[in-house]
Order: C-alpha cells, then sequence, then structure tokens
C-alpha cells in the first residue's frame, strides 16, 4: 500500500482541475495498470502541471504516443 500512497501523494498537484482528475483516475485506473502503463503514469506525472492539464484537455497534443493509452483514461477519469 506504501505504492499507492505515494502515487497518491503525486498526485496532489497546485492546480486543482488536475487533483481531481488525477484523484479519479487513481480511484478508478491504477490498480488495473500493467507494469508498462505505470510506467507511463509515472511519466505523465513528471510533467509540469500546465504541460499535463493541457493534455488532458487536448490542447496540446502527446509527442511520445507510447503515453497516449494512459492518457485517454486520464482523459475519461
Amino acid at each position: 500500500m506504501k505504492e499507492l500512497d505515494r502515487i497518491r501523494w503525486r498526485c496532489r498537484r497546485g492546480m486543482l482541475e488536475l487533483d481531481i482528475v488525477l484523484q479519479g483516475f487513481v480511484d478508478k485506473h491504477y490498480m488495473q495498470l500493467d507494469e508498462i502503463e505505470l510506467k507511463h503514469f509515472d511519466t505523465l506525472l513528471s510533467l509540469p502541471d500546465n504541460d499535463l492539464w493541457d493534455m488532458i484537455t487536448s490542447k496540446k497534443k502527446v509527442e511520445d504516443i507510447k503515453l497516449q493509452p494512459v492518457l485517454q483514461l486520464l482523459q475519461t477519469s
């Protein structure tokens, strides 16, 4: 459970909208992700808030196509 707690902490961001989407994603999808998807989610969490939000809201294109499946889950959260 420590890993889940760590992820929940990393999902706390400076933007309320992003906090809501990320927490919803963790609640709905995180436990079903495979190892590769977990790495991709970690990569997305490493992005600055504005870049991540722009990707979630489709204002910015995802440069790394491998991130698209996890990003699509985030967009539906």
